[in-house]
C-alpha cells in the first residue's frame, strides 16, 4: 500500500529547482547566436499579434486559467505524491518518462476526440487561426482547453505514484513537468533552423506546424508521434514561411 503524507517541503523544493533550471536553461540557451536569432524573430511577430486587444485578452485569460489550475494543484495533491526519498537515478528516470507517456496517452485521444471532435472544436479553433503558429501561439488557446490540457498532465503524477506504489521523488517530478512545459512552448515556435545541432528541433516544430494547416491533419500528440503513429494520423512534417500563412483575425 502506497505510504502518502503531506511533503509540503518536496513540493517547494520541485517549484525552486524547476524555475531556476528554467531560468538559468534560458539564459544559456540563448546566448547561442542562432537561437537568439529565432527568438528574436518570434518576438517581433508575437509583438505584431499581441498589439490585437482581442489576441492580448485572450493570452491574458488563459494565463490567469493556467495560473490557477497550477496553485490548486500544487497546494492540494502534489504534496500528497511527491517526497524527498532517494531512488535510483534509472528509477527516476522511468517515472518521469512514465509521466510523460501517460500524459502523452490522455493528452492524445482528448485531443483528437475532444478538442477536434464535436464536443470543443469550436472553442480549438480559436487556436487553430494560427496557420503558422509563433511562440505566443501556445498561450493563446481556450481556458477550458488549458484547464483540461494542463490537467491531464498534473494529474499523471499522481497516478504514476499509485501505479508505482510510492511517492515520485520530488527531482523526477520536477524533470518531467520541465520537458512538458518547455516541449508545449517549443512546439509553437518558429524554427528555421535545420541543420546540426538543431535539426531535431526544427524537425519536432514541423511536426506540430503541419497540425496547424487546417483543423483536420493529424499529429494530435504534444510529446512524441508515438501514438499518431500507433493509430494512424502520423502526418508528415511540413513548413509556411512566416508571411505566407498570416493569423486570421
Amino acid at each position: 500500500m502506497i505510504d502518502l503524507h503531506y511533503d509540503w517541503i518536496a513540493a517547494l523544493l520541485l517549484i525552486g529547482s524547476l524555475s531556476v533550471v528554467t531560468v538559468v536553461g534560458k539564459f544559456f540557451a540563448f546566448k547561442v547566436p542562432a537561437l537568439a536569432r529565432t527568438l528574436a524573430l518570434n518576438r517581433e511577430v508575437d509583438k505584431q499579434k499581441l498589439a490585437r486587444k482581442r489576441f492580448k485578452d485572450a493570452v491574458k485569460i488563459n494565463n490567469k486559467a493556467g495560473l490557477i489550475t497550477n496553485l490548486i494543484f500544487y497546494a492540494t495533491i502534489l504534496p500528497w505524491c511527491i517526497d524527498l526519498a532517494p531512488r535510483p537515478l534509472w528509477r527516476n528516470l522511468i517515472d518521469a518518462v512514465a509521466v510523460l507517456a501517460m500524459f502523452d496517452f490522455f493528452y492524445y485521444f482528448t485531443h483528437r476526440f475532444v478538442f477536434h471532435g464535436k464536443l470543443m472544436r469550436k472553442q480549438h479553433a480559436l487556436h487553430h487561426q494560427a496557420r503558422q503558429p509563433t511562440y505566443i501561439d501556445a498561450l493563446y488557446v481556450h481556458p477550458l482547453e488549458t484547464i483540461i490540457g494542463l490537467g491531464l498532465f498534473l494529474m499523471s503524477i499522481p497516478l504514476v505514484a499509485l501505479i508505482g506504489g510510492a511517492p515520485l521523488n520530488a527531482f523526477a517530478a520536477a524533470f518531467a513537468t520541465l520537458v512538458f512545459t518547455q516541449l508545449n512552448t517549443v512546439n509553437h515556435a518558429y524554427v528555421n533552423l535545420p541543420y546540426f545541432p538543431f535539426k531535431a528541433i526544427d524537425h519536432f516544430t514541423s511536426i506540430h506546424a503541419a497540425h496547424h494547416v487546417d483543423m483536420d491533419r493529424g499529429n494530435y500528440a504534444t510529446m512524441t508521434m508515438m501514438y499518431d503513429w500507433a493509430f494512424g494520423t502520423l502526418e508528415k512534417p511540413v513548413r509556411v514561411p512566416l508571411g505566407d500563412a498570416p493569423f486570421i483575425d
